[in-house]
């Protein structure tokens, strides 16, 4: 019998789901396309949706609402780990994702549903996570900025959005109603995406009937990766190295002359591609509008960020036909909104965690061991004492 191997496993159905989907023409979630959503929802319908399974009614969202206000606070265990992890994050030891991943570990510690997998206690753990990611976020920019806990005894500020207490945890500040719809609306394109590597890392780990905390655990190490999740701090970092390479001016040719020679070192431009969307990711036009428009307001600098990366864009589609995905976007977005680069990534867990617990659920319901084969490249058979 003839074995088909795809590497990386490329173009394999690896189960149903009725979460998301994802083609070159459209993302949907639940039967909702992601420009309709991100024009019209905000992200705590969006969770509601892929969490519950239906778009909620006023009643529901309030309630559901209520309860991520209400679980936003984070146990002692976990602020002292956070406490402890400020000099592992200034030496570098230890990134943000880092220390979000041991929260969430040490959350499943303290979660009085952690063993049960039935879909009534999987709700309830999703709806504690995505409540108490953002200040896990928050609470550790306080830590790396050496300024004070935000909130400590509530996670945050009970009339703002999940959004806008993002933000104002990490910053002190009230953001701005329209800083806070962008940071919404990123949060809604981010938080879903069918069998991505995280989302299926998260899947794996539920297929073994291990508990949300964990795979969830798991689908943050897959997404700290660069190839994944950490694709919008690289692209940020990548463009500022162009800056920094070719002064302020964004003078096409020693762009152009830039690329070039990364061209030639075959370097991976971060931000570029997509394993299904060959045609352009539907979610970063969406941003970069966005984006720009604070741009707009914030000043010279940041427009010519965006200039700078509508020049990128622009060579990348002549010179190698690849279009950005949403990370190219975000990392300039988010930098106009004064977000530390490092803080990036786990910021799409805050959306992302929305997804994951959907699937996790899913996969618990409806489980299956997920184990592949593998093809056998090693030695021929042989005998030990030959």
């Amino acid at each position: 019998m003839t074995t088909t191997i795809a590497k990386g496993l490329e173009g394999v159905v690896a189960g149903d789901t009725s979460i998301c989907k994802v083609d070159q023409t459209s993302l949907i979630y639940r039967g909702y396309e992601i420009a309709d959503l991100a024009e019209h929802a905000t992200f705590e319908e969006v969770a509601f949706l892929l969490l519950v399974g239906h778009k909620p009614s006023p009643e529901e969202l309030q309630v559901f609402k209520d309860e991520l206000v209400a679980n936003r606070a984070l146990a002692p265990q976990v602020i002292d780990y956070l406490k402890t992890a400020g000099p592992m994050l200034e030496q570098g030891s230890a990134v943000p994702m880092d220390v979000l991943r041991t929260c969430i570990s040490i959350l499943g510690n303290l979660d009085p549903d952690s063993q049960d997998n039935t879909p009534e206690a999987d709700l309830r753990k999703a709806k504690r996570i995505l409540a108490k990611v953002p200040t896990i976020i928050g609470h550790m920019q306080n830590i790396i900025d050496k300024r004070d806990i935000i909130a400590p005894d509530t996670g945050g500020d009970a009339n703002l959005s999940h959004a806008a207490n993002l933000l104002f945890l990490m910053t002190g500040e009230k953001p701005t109603e329209e800083a806070a719809r962008v940071m919404d609306i990123s949060l809604i394109l981010y938080a879903e995406h069918d069998f991505n590597a995280s989302t299926f890392t998260a899947r794996v780990i539920a297929g073994t009937l291990s508990d949300m905390h964990g795979a969830v655990t798991g689908a943050v190490a897959a997404l700290k990766g660069p190839l994944h999740g950490g694709a919008n701090e690289k692209a940020m970092e990548m463009l500022s190295e162009i800056r920094e390479a070719i002064g302020p001016d964004n003078d096409e040719s020693k762009i152009r002359d830039w690329m070039h020679n990364a061209f030639a070192e075959k370097r991976k431009l971060m931000g570029f591609g997509h394993r299904v969307y060959k045609n352009g990711d539907h979610r970063a036009g969406i941003l970069h509008n966005l984006g720009k428009k604070i741009a707009q307001q914030k000043g010279d600098e940041f427009i010519k960020l965006f200039e700078l990366g509508e020049i990128v864009q622009r060579i990348m589609l002549e010179e190698k036909n690849i279009h950005p995905n949403v990370d190219f976007p975000c990392g300039m977005t988010y930098y106009t909104m004064g977000i530390p680069v490092p803080q990036y990534t786990p910021i799409f867990v805050a959306s992302r965690v929305s997804g994951w617990c959907a699937h996790i659920a899913e996969q618990h319901a409806n489980n299956r061991l997920i184990r592949p084969i593998a093809n056998y490249t090693g030695e021929p058979l042989r005998r030990w004492n030959d």
